[in-house]
């Protein structure tokens, strides 16, 4: 089913779909070699690791999902977008796939996502590579008190399912000192074509406010793979998730090394996609 909105030209991949619960998981299956995971955060999907993947895929199996609601997947108005339940349908793919020795590469809520399901599963993850994310309450960091007050609004519903909010403002703003071109813009913008499908992007937001017990509760288990040779690749200049970020991962996951992009925002995999490939191609 062709996607009108769809620029082929910096998505060049072949479209594959893995059904869950009656519904299409979208995903890209690319190279060939030891296996890549990309598991992407919110309101992004697989679009903002294609640089990263085509630079990758002559040396490595390179697979990336979009989470359900999100990117080319379905988009139902009624299903659980839960964070728990995304990391239960990552399980679900990797079994059906039946993928093992897997490096996972996790952005944003992808890093919750992908370490939960890591600690399920120690066994088939050999790697870990985390871009900009967490794994523990935020409830003390004065950044989250500040957007907790945003989060609590009764407006929220409204900017998220009829402005577009995620995708349009908080993306773009959270880029260091590389900006996103608009024809770029669009292309994270139009897979939420109308407010019905816009409920997975809310429920992340509301996943920040009602789930950092379950984060911290990730943070207290981080043993169970905090041996495996971790890489962080790290924007300094994310106005989020700030390098503070970084170094609390770092005291939990002893076997790291890391890379610092200077000029990078939140998103290392679409604003110096030269710089995190050639930092996954090192860690193997």
């Amino acid at each position: 089913m062709k996607t009108p909105w769809l620029d082929t030209s910096e998505y060049p991949f072949s479209p594959n779909y893995f059904q869950i619960d009656g519904h299409r998981l979208h995903y890209i299956d690319e190279g060939k070699g030891q296996t890549l995971l990309f598991v992407h955060g919110t309101p992004s999907w697989s679009f903002d690791f294609r640089n990263v993947i085509k630079d990758l895929r002559g040396n490595f199996r390179c697979l990336a999902i979009d989470h359900m609601g999100f990117g080319l997947s379905d988009k139902p108005e009624r299903y659980d977008y839960s964070t728990q339940n995304h990391s239960k349908t990552l399980e679900r793919f990797v079994s059906g796939l039946q993928l093992d020795n897997i490096t996972v590469v996790l952005h944003d809520f992808g890093g919750p996502i992908g370490m939960d399901f890591a600690m399920r599963h120690p066994e088939k993850v050999k790697r870990l590579v985390i871009l900009n994310s967490w794994l523990w309450s935020s409830e003390q960091d004065p950044e989250f008190i500040k957007l907790n007050r945003i989060l609590k609004s009764p407006l929220l519903p409204f900017l998220y399912r009829y402005l577009n909010f995620s995708p349009r403002f908080i993306l773009p703003g959270s880029f260091g000192e590389k900006k996103l071109p608009k024809h770029l813009l669009k292309q994270y913008t139009k897979p939420f074509s109308s407010p019905g499908e816009r409920n997975g992007a809310l429920a992340f937001a509301r996943s920040l406010l009602h789930d950092q017990g379950w984060f911290e509760g990730l943070w207290e288990k981080r043993h169970l793979i905090s041996d495996k040779p971790t890489l962080f690749i790290w924007g300094m200049k994310d106005p989020a998730v700030k390098p503070h970020n970084l170094e609390k991962f770092v005291s939990g996951f002893p076997n790291s090394s890391v890379v610092k992009l200077a000029s990078c925002g939140h998103f290392p995999q679409e604003e110096e996609p030269e710089a995190v490939a050639r930092a996954i191609r090192g860690f193997h």
